[in-house]
């Protein structure tokens, strides 16, 4: 596996670009979070810069003064990685890390490098590996120069073109194989699946850092590995519980995240295979982030590319006790009223309303409102036990 073998912290800037998909306040919002993948990743982020363009430079993504601003800085103040918001093309990256003769590192790259630092079990390291060599392939004549700086990476035989062809082969080999090792992997866990019976299955699902695997440590009293960091959890984590007298299975997943790179979601195929055989998804969301609505958007985009979309969910808005909206006079004329102003008994109706019901507010870490949760959970899996076995009505009482 590509890894990176500096332990210093680097220091890094961030680029991003406002256009008309995203305005500035979005752009902003969106180098807030990829700072904090950053962070995630080692980095120390000193500056940030942000490009107003309508289209991409097919060479340099952004203009070139824009590129000779961050040059100045980056030399002035040796930066040794720039990290773009957007998923470079391999020509794009090698250009502008020959202008600015510093390490160039996309969003996809970025995120794949803390999936690499993340993955603990031998299954999870090698979907990872696996992602990162089919991202690295086609950038391997681009990285050859910063790879040989960086005393790492794949081959260091020189940057002759013979040596780089004999790496291509290399790594379309090690493709191959990981592709084998997975799949063999993925008739093991299918078969495992298969071998679960008749047990309802759940899926905790949700954007990165939102409280999934707090919450399944309440609800299955058990001890999941669970930080407030970006993607903390890789492996699928799979639990009986019984909530009354309904013992069900339920499922810890990897985190999604914007732009999830399709490297990633190919390669954990078999992992998100938890949540396509699911009877119900609980979709975790951390009400108390500035731009919740935009993650369960996100959220909902994957799910729609997986076809999950339509299975029976549940809205569950954690962390209520780290919200606090902004303040709101009613006889103040400046301030506007928004839903910035929304006080968490709104929030709830607005999403019980748009869920026909199916949306609790919780704290996984302080325990509010877990037996309300558990009712829902119960009342629902209820209806699905239920649909599948009518005959056994008699077992499933209506209160748990």
């Amino acid at each position: 596996m590509i890894e990176r073998k500096s332990l210093e912290v680097e220091k890094a800037i961030l680029v991003g670009v406002i256009n008309s998909d995203q305005d500035e306040i979005k752009s902003n919002e969106y180098l807030d979070e990829l700072k904090f993948l950053t962070q995630t990743s080692g980095g120390k982020v000193i500056n940030k810069y942000t490009q107003k363009i309508q289209t991409s430079n097919p060479k340099t993504f952004i203009g070139t003064g824009k590129l000779n601003q961050i040059k100045e800085f980056v030399k002035k103040n040796n930066v040794s990685t720039v990290v773009f918001d957007d998923e470079l093309s391999p020509a794009q990256q090698r250009n502008i890390e020959e202008i600015l003769r510093c390490k160039i590192i996309d969003r996809t790259g970025l995120i794949l490098d803390i999936f690499a630092k993340r993955a603990q079990t031998s299954y999870a390291r090698t979907q990872v590996e696996l992602a990162q060599y089919n991202y690295f392939l086609p950038r391997l004549k681009g990285l050859w120069t910063h790879l040989e700086r960086q005393k790492g990476g794949i081959g260091m035989r020189g940057p002759g073109e013979t040596e780089i062809e004999t790496d291509r082969r290399i790594v379309r080999d090690k493709i191959s194989l990981l592709k084998k090792k997975l799949s063999s992997i993925d008739k093991q866990m299918s078969t495992q699946r298969s071998n679960r019976g008749s047990l309802i299955r759940v899926a905790l699902v949700g954007y990165t850092n939102v409280g999934k695997s707090t919450l399944m440590n309440v609800i299955s009293k058990t001890k999941v590995f669970a930080e407030n960091k970006l993607f903390a959890t890789l492996d699928t984590t799979v639990r009986k519980v019984v909530i009354g007298n309904l013992p069900f299975l339920l499922t810890d997943t990897v985190g999604f995240i914007r732009k999830l790179p399709t490297q990633l979601i190919e390669s954990f195929k078999s992992t998100l295979q938890e949540v396509t055989e699911s009877d119900l998804l609980l979709h975790i969301v951390d009400i108390s982030h500035k731009n919740f609505e935009e993650h369960i958007s996100t959220v909902n985009q994957i799910l729609l590319e997986m076809e999950c979309l339509d299975k029976p969910i549940i809205m569950i808005f954690n962390k209520i006790d780290n919200y606090n909206p902004e303040s709101f006079d009613e006889d103040d004329l400046i301030v506007e009223r928004s839903k910035k102003n929304f006080s968490i008994k709104e929030w709830e109706n607005t999403w019980m309303s748009k869920m026909n019901g199916d949306a609790v507010f919780i704290s996984a870490l302080k325990k509010d409102n877990i037996d309300l949760f558990k009712k829902k959970v119960y009342d629902t899996i209820r209806k699905i036990y239920l649909t599948r076995f009518p005959y056994n009505h008699y077992l499933y009482p209506e209160n748990f």
